[in-house]
């Protein structure tokens, strides 16, 4: 059955930061920092889901999506990251699960989507190998609770982003500004995801996949510096966490100048076999040679195309070449795709440009040559868009944060009519 959905993730929709036991986040830490997050916005009431779920819920059966994808809050879950479960945070999934079976809307929880507990973060966060393990502890509490009515799991939500931003250049949770002392991140995390899938998979989780935010890198031009800085890019932005977990091996990052911390065994867990693997696209990206800031390349603008209200190039062909190199890369070593991830940020509920935004991509999605299996639009509401706050709107819904009326905007109406149309044989 193909999966056609919409997406969302805990600390974007949730609010409710302070209720029902949930512990603190990275992001609550963030946010409330001065400076960190555009005019001080925090996700402390962001869409109220946690109060509104059932709201939420009756807008995707009027959508007629038969996926939902959403992340669980770690911090609601186990407060401080391990130890004591935290019986009502775990409660809430659990209503939200039912309520999705009852609507015929089949759940797909991601397990980490950049919430990570505050207190694990205080021993060093991701940088800590031991982070890898209390992840795995926690995907066993989840599944043994959830496991029974839940199909298709997804372990962690773009590494790349939350280690190049979080770790690296510290525009997001935690802050930290490394650079590419932020890679052992990267392999605990993709530590974790082998851990967590052994974990999912003895509590009876069916499906396991990993979610990777994959950008098609193309060189700005046909010179040796530009064709060599797109290779280092690509190595670092899709090789570096797709390799390990498809072939069980890290492409060579001799470049960076850092060493990965492997140990005896780690490649053999990163790559446990997997029933797919979640892309998220957004738009390719344009490399030049060295940068001036020492970097081993520049990111270039792409011009002559629409821009998006977030200023991201429009360029739907992007996603067919994408998943055609994904293809040609790994061959039989690719599982089923999914997009777990493809959207736009538009103002406005009369918001034509969405509609051919996603119109575009999903016509791209099927000329592909990859084995796609199903297709979730960022974002079923308007919400907390981390660093930018509320001032970037993804929503199919229009959410106003003062009052927290839901509005359809003109796109969830013509996806409504889309869907109507498909088949889930798609």
């Amino acid at each position: 059955m193909f999966l056609w959905g919409t997406a969302t993730a805990s600390y974007q929709i949730e609010g409710a930061v302070t209720e029902d036991g949930r512990g603190l986040s990275i992001w609550d830490t963030f946010s409330h920092t001065p400076g960190k997050v555009r005019d001080g916005h925090t996700g402390d009431v962001a869409c109220d889901h946690y109060h509104r779920h059932t709201e939420d819920i009756a807008l995707m059966t009027g959508l007629g999506v038969n996926a939902y994808r959403f992340s669980i809050a770690w911090p609601r879950v186990l407060p401080t990251g391990r130890g004591p479960v935290n019986r009502a945070g775990l409660d809430f999934y659990d209503r939200l699960v039912d309520t999705l079976c009852e609507k015929g809307i089949a759940p797909v929880p991601t397990l980490f989507h950049w919430d990570l507990p505050q207190a694990l973060e205080d021993e060093g966060g991701w940088l800590n190998r031991d982070t890898s393990r209390y992840f795995a502890e926690y995907a066993s509490v989840v599944a043994e609770r959830l496991a029974d009515r839940v199909r298709m799991w997804i372990t962690l939500n773009e590494p790349f982003v939350h280690v190049a931003y979080g770790y690296g250049l510290g525009v997001h949770a935690p802050g930290r500004r490394l650079m590419f002392d932020a890679l052992p991140a990267a392999h605990h995390q993709l530590l974790g995801h082998g851990l967590a899938t052994q974990a999912l998979r003895a509590a009876g989780a069916e499906q396991v996949l990993i979610t990777n935010n994959c950008t098609p890198v193309r060189p700005a031009s046909d010179s040796p510096e530009d064709l060599a800085a797109a290779e280092t890019y690509d190595m670092l932005h899709n090789r570096l966490f797709n390799e390990p977990v498809l072939t069980g091996a890290y492409p060579d990052i001799t470049a960076f100048g850092v060493d990965i911390p492997i140990e005896s065994g780690d490649l053999e867990t990163i790559a446990q076999p997997l029933d797919g693997l979640g892309i998220n696209y957004y738009n390719p990206t344009r490399i030049g040679g060295p940068g001036e800031d020492g970097l081993p390349f520049r990111i270039e603008e792409i011009t002559g195309v629409p821009l998006t209200a977030f200023g991201w190039p429009v360029v739907p062909d992007g996603l067919r070449e994408l998943l055609d190199g994904l293809e040609a890369r790994y061959g039989d070593a690719l599982p089923p795709v999914y997009i777990t991830e493809n959207g736009c940020s538009y103002d406005g509920l009369d918001d034509q440009e969405r509609i051919a935004y996603l119109d575009g991509h999903i016509q791209a999605m099927k000329q592909a040559k990859a084995d796609v299996r199903g297709y979730f639009v960022w974002s079923l509401l308007d919400n907390f868009e981390w660093a930018e706050g509320y001032h970037q709107r993804f929503g199919l819904v229009h959410v106003d944060f003062e009052t927290q009326e839901r509005t359809p905007k003109a796109s969830y109406h013509w996806l409504r009519a889309f869907l109507g149309g498909q088949s889930t044989d798609t």
